[in-house]
């Protein structure tokens, strides 16, 4: 098993052999949590205080019940065995196990994690992986961090960790982190430490094996654990588990090797004795305190590290490998530098040749945000059910949480690897999240991308009555239903990848879909209007009001995006039935439920109630919101965000040949088009003269052709960098009097001036590109049907007629530029640490954060979000090839 020349293959090899169940690459990967404190899953408090129940300096001593999370690891797709680094600088307060933030109750605009860590490297069988932090060698600012962000408003920005200045000297460690497999349970582990200051710095590099800890919580036949071993020239330890059988870490001659339990200090965290001292913080305690006696005594344990000490000279390097494998290994470490070189060249031939890239500019970027995309795989494990009742081994949790938070949830049980929004700010999915990030998987690894999007209509994700969870915060919230969209996306993506078209793929999800469509249906539509209202719709802050409440005086809320979403529900649909139905008539049916659904809720939206007036305004040429009082009377609430230019992503074009192919669909539309057409005072569904297609439009022509000159308006929604959330024209906020309250909204282009769902995001001016994304999607399926249609770009401009498909090209570019070095050699996104990314050790790193300034394109929010921004990658390749 020591000589690698047998495992060479290429990157696509290895995905197809994946892809056929011949091999099991994905039984290890980056699955690890880079944050398990802080999530609702830990926390078994009576008030729902997750942030405070287990905090960050609970973690290091405290046992996690479902999960783990270390700094730059891997683990196996069940998170029973996980391998991570541990570092000390000689000057720190704690050992850096874990990546360090403020909770959402420290920092001025909610949780944010304060390190710097980039995702380099990553292919989707996880043969190659490469990660880097930054660490410094100066004593880490724990203190400064939390206590200038506190002294921080809303409307002054989060105090990071480049402005402690802790980076000017450059008195930093790069720590590159690269695994590299030689089969499917061989993975090789390379950590190199360059001292990137004048001056030598010492360093304490701790390499550590942690085996996830179920014996604490239920009983079991044997515990797992870690064994120390030697022969005459190796130096390993043997990992006994009941789940995976034997394996063994081999390691480079370390100085100590150290030994403890992965279980809790009940000294430190329930003030009651220990049974023993070997508990999870003992590393921490031995390392800090110089005295390594105890950890050094056992040989034998749940948590193991070699210990190295390294004197690092400046711009010099130190390098030590690991090798976890389930064979003994004579010669552990022959042959290892080539693998990492082989590995390392075939990742970046698979990205070129999937790429094709037309710049090197560009191919970094995708490569960046798709590597980034790979490594925001976790482990997610939580079983509602076993959660509220509590473990036969730990005491009875309080009897309020099962009238708490997701109490009638108790058939999720959820154990698989998901795509998080972000590792850290968000290690928990979010199910509208994770159908665009699934849009992005499909670029490199459909198969994954379509098993991921199949997850959330499983009967341990989905409700027996149809509904899909939002997110551990409250799986009850309600997202926008974004699953049918990402069906037809992924599967247009498979299909042109492939050459084949997946209808089995299809059909599960088409078949799971109907059942959520109608707990939407029954759900949001209170007034059978077809008209939809209702709370939190995933673009948190953005209205006037906060959604998820009630609001004093008002009976319904009628949004435009819950219409809009549900009418793209019902296209989606209709297109997901009319594919099916060219290799499965019997789907025909069910292509013409959804037309039907679609032009009630089209009819609904451009002209409801009794007085006709619905909630466009032909003045304004703009779709607002309307809320009913008790009293019948209704108002529009005039705030121009783009949820009113959501009604343009409810649109489809079928061809001429789909609809000769489809005889029953095609007699069901030419019956309604000669009988009820006339009947539309609006012209929701459009013909071509030589009737070789039709367009379904929930807005009609001229109503398209109103928003799309509010959508390019410089002063409104366009951007140098995007499209904005919320118009430019609220810098003078605007208000609306209600019940003796005074709501009130302005355009903040950046960092959220508001507490609304946490403080931590904002949808009041930044551009967010999973709604840029789909309108750009919304302006291409238009350009089908009207491609001689043109307009001033930007709004104006009477010089440049673009139509809509080259609209979409330059509101791609302007995203797209977010991320591009300009003439200086500078990204937009980093506009506030220029100077750090001008040198030469950062200036080829990028991180893809949560939405960007809507004025000058920095990045805001959630800083490793690949996640939906890994959308750019989409970008790219559709604007390019």
């Amino acid at each position: 098993m020591d000589n690698f020349s047998t495992f060479e293959s290429s990157e696509k090899q290895r995905i197809e052999e994946k892809n056929k169940r011949e091999k099991q690459w994905l039984n290890w990967g980056p699955y690890l949590s880079e944050r398990q404190w802080g999530t609702v899953r830990e926390d078994y408090s009576a008030n729902g205080d997750a942030w405070n129940y287990l905090s960050h300096d609970d973690a290091r001593s405290r046992t996690y019940r479902w999960g783990e999370d270390g700094l730059a690891g891997i683990s196996d797709r069940l998170c029973n065995i996980c391998l991570s680094v541990a570092l000390w600088n000689g000057k720190d307060p704690i050992l850096k196990e874990r990546l360090y933030g403020l909770s959402n109750n420290q920092g001025n605009h909610g949780e944010d994690v304060k390190e710097l860590y980039y995702y380099l490297d990553n292919t989707p069988t996880h043969a190659y992986m490469k990660y880097l932090y930054k660490y410094p060698q100066n004593e880490f600012p724990y203190q400064l961090l939390e206590q200038t962000n506190a002294e921080r408003g809303l409307h002054d920005p989060e105090f990071e960790l480049i402005e402690t200045g802790i980076f000017d000297q450059n008195a930093y460690f790069d720590i590159q982190i690269e695994y590299a497999k030689a089969s499917e349970n061989d993975i090789f582990m390379k950590i190199t430490a360059t001292n990137q200051g004048d001056e030598t710095a010492p360093l304490t590099l701790l390499p550590t094996l942690l085996l996830r800890n179920y014996w604490s919580f239920i009983e079991i036949d044997k515990k797992p654990e870690i064994i120390l071993e030697s022969d005459n020239q190796n130096h390993f330890v043997r990992i006994e588990h009941e789940s995976l059988g034997t394996y063994y870490l081999y390691f480079d001659r370390a100085l100590h090797h150290l030994f403890t339990e992965n279980e809790t200090n009940d000294e430190k965290i329930h003030c009651h004795p220990n049974d023993h001292p070997f508990k999870k913080d003992l590393f921490h305690t031995a390392v800090i305190s110089g005295d390594i006696s105890l950890p050094t005594q056992r040989k034998h344990g749940t948590k193991f590290a070699p210990m190295y000490q390294f004197d690092i000279e400046a711009k010099s390097s130190k390098t030590i490998f690991l090798r976890l494998s389930n064979q003994k290994q004579n010669q552990p470490f022959i042959h290892c530098e080539n693998l990492f070189l082989q590995r390392a060249k075939e990742c970046d031939d698979f990205y070129r040749d999937i790429l094709k890239p037309k710049s090197e500019e560009l191919f970094y970027i995708q490569k960046q945000a798709l590597s980034g995309l790979l490594w925001s795989k976790q482990y997610y494990y939580f079983d509602v059910e076993k959660w509220l009742e509590g473990d036969p081994k730990q005491p009875q949790p309080p009897k309020q949480r099962w009238q708490g938070r997701n109490a009638h949830w108790q058939t999720l049980r959820n154990h698989d690897i998901l795509l998080m929004p972000d590792k850290w700010e968000y290690p928990w999915y979010a199910s509208w999240d994770s159908a665009f990030h699934c849009v992005s998987m499909a670029m490199i690894d459909s198969q994954f991308a379509k098993e991921q999007l199949l997850l959330f209509t499983k009967e341990w994700y989905m409700k027996p009555n149809g509904q899909i969870p939002a997110y551990e915060w409250n799986f009850s919230d309600v997202n926008p239903p974004v699953q049918p969209w990402a069906t037809v996306m992924i599967y247009l993506i498979d299909k042109k990848q492939t050459g084949k078209a997946d209808i089995a793929f299809l059909k599960r999800m088409f078949n799971k879909l109907t059942v959520n469509f109608t707990w939407w249906v029954n759900r949001l539509d209170r007034t059978e209007n077809n008209v939809f209202e209702g709370g939190f719709l995933g673009l948190d802050n953005i209205g006037i009001f906060d959604r998820s409440q009630g609001i004093p005086g008002v009976k319904v809320l009628e949004q435009v995006d819950g219409t809009a979403w549900m009418a793209l529900y019902c296209l989606s649909m209709l297109k997901i039935s009319l594919e099916i139905s060219k290799e499965d008539e019997s789907y025909e049916e069910m292509a013409t439920k959804y037309f039907g659904h679609f032009i009630h809720i089209a009819k609904a939206l451009n002209h409801m109630n009794e007085e006709n007036k619905g909630i466009w305004d032909e003045n304004d040429g703009f779709f607002y919101d309307k809320i009913i009082f008790h009293d019948g009377n209704s108002k529009l609430v005039k705030v121009r965000s783009v949820v009113g230019m959501l009604a343009l992503i409810a649109v489809l074009y079928i061809d001429k040949e789909t609809l000769d192919r489809l005889p029953r669909f095609k007699n069901s539309f030419s019956w309604f088009k000669k009988h009820r057409m006339n009947k539309l005072k609006h012209p929701i569904i459009q013909t071509q003269a030589s009737d070789d297609g039709i367009l379904l439009s929930l807005v009609p022509k001229n109503r398209i052709a109103k928003l799309i000159r509010t959508l390019i308006n410089e002063k409104e929604f366009l951007s140098d960098y995007g499209i904005r959330s919320l118009s430019k024209v609220y810098e003078n906020p605007f208000s609306v009097p209600l019940e003796g309250n005074n709501y009130q909204i302005a355009y903040d282009p950046a960092e959220s001036t508001s507490h609304l769902f946490g403080g931590n995001s904002n949808w009041r001016g930044p551009i967010w590109f999973p709604i840029n994304y789909i309108l750009i999607d919304a302006l291409r399926e238009l350009s089908h049907f009207y491609d001689d249609t043109k307009f001033e770009f930007p709004t104006g401009n009477s010089q440049n007629q673009l139509n809509f498909k080259e609209i979409s090209n330059e509101i791609s570019k302007r995203l797209i530029r977010i991320f591009e070095k300009d003439k200086q050699e500078n990204r937009p996104v980093n506009l506030l640490h220029q100077d750090l990314y001008q040198r030469e050790a950062f200036k080829h790193l990028i991180l893809f954060y949560e939405y960007f300034h809507g004025d000058n394109g920095r990045g805001v929010g959630a800083s490793h979000q690949t996640g939906w921004t890994a959308l750019v990658a989409n970008l790219i390749e559709e604007l390019y090839n």
